[in-house]
């Protein structure tokens, strides 16, 4: 969903209509102002898996529009859910709100102006959370092979996920199962034909270059991934990809 910070509170919420007139007139708003956004409707079954979703964003809460009033409503009062570390039952957590918030503001803005260059500290603060995450890799339930895709540039990338609604969307047809890989080991898991990876091909879509780095006799250890190289990399990408958008 499209993401707006309030000026006052700095909460990061999402906007929701009741009345399909009233959307219509915020679109047309907003792609008047330059800003691509596009109307979903969510089915009452559909809420709470929607609403679930948010936290996996770092969205804390919702600008409800009714007519002419307009309420924010933080998405705690009324879906909570389970403390992670309580419902791990052994399994691995993966989750990373705060980077998938920073990418969804950044992918936002570049498709609004695909020219514009990303800011020092957008680009450190991207690479802050990236770097202490750990992501999902998809693997064949059968066979070999790691799954890729092609962006419309023809380059070949990896798609790796910030959590598991984002991985779900993705293997709606349940070949894949998922692997847990920590950031600085990316590296060691993509594919030779593969130019980097993609985070969440079917949401953010943003990729980032992976500098392949050989292992060395003397250090069995993979030395990590310069994130700086990685970032500069995939903002040349992702302005090339919005560019063709």
């Amino acid at each position: 969903p499209y993401v707006v910070c309030d000026k006052e509170t700095f909460d990061d919420e999402v906007l929701l209509y009741f009345k399909e007139e009233d959307i219509r007139r915020e679109g047309k708003r907003l792609i008047e102002e330059k800003i691509p956004v596009q109307i979903a409707k969510v089915d009452a079954n559909q809420m709470l898996h929607f609403y679930g979703n948010l936290y996996t964003m770092g969205v804390n809460a919702i600008q409800v529009h009714v007519g002419e009033e307009q309420k924010m409503i933080q998405l705690t009062e009324f879906v909570r859910r389970k403390d992670p570390e309580e419902s791990k039952n052994g399994k691995v957590w993966v989750e990373n709100p705060e980077l998938h918030l920073t990418m969804l503001y950044y992918m936002q803005d570049l498709r609004r102006q695909p020219n514009q260059e990303i800011t020092p500290e957008l680009k450190e603060e991207i690479g802050a959370h990236f770097t202490k995450g750990r992501y999902i890799v998809p693997l064949p339930e059968e066979g070999n092979g790691i799954p890729l895709v092609k962006l419309k540039s023809g380059d070949i990338f990896q798609p790796i996920f910030t959590d598991v609604i984002e991985f779900q969307r993705f293997n709606r047809e349940k070949k894949f199962r998922p692997v847990v890989v920590d950031a600085l080991k990316l590296a060691q898991v993509l594919p030779e034909e593969a130019k980097g990876i993609v985070l969440n091909p079917l949401g953010v879509n943003m990729p980032l270059t992976v500098q392949k780095v050989k292992k060395q006799p003397e250090a069995p250890v993979q030395k990590p991934v310069s994130v700086e190289a990685q970032i500069d990399a995939a903002i040349r990408e992702v302005q090339a990809e919005a560019g063709r958008e």
